[in-house]
């Protein structure tokens, strides 16, 4: 699936690199995006991010609390 969001190509990478970090530890939902807003200054909305962050997670086993609702 293709998003029109070119200013960050390597968003996937940020994430990745989020979640290694917080690999050993609970990260929450809303630390998750604030920091890759911090870091790669994304424009693309909460949900967006919050649902490419949970797949990636899901993926690597890394444990990401909802706490959005």
């Amino acid at each position: 699936m293709h998003h029109p969001h070119v200013e960050t190509p390597n968003i996937t990478q940020h994430v990745d690199r989020l979640l290694a970090e917080h690999r050993t530890g609970l990260l929450s939902m809303t630390q998750a995006i604030a920091l890759l807003r911090e870091r790669c200054g994304t424009d693309r909305s909460d949900a967006d991010l919050a649902g490419l962050i949970a797949k990636k997670a899901a993926h690597l086993g890394v444990a990401v609390v909802s706490d959005a609702h």
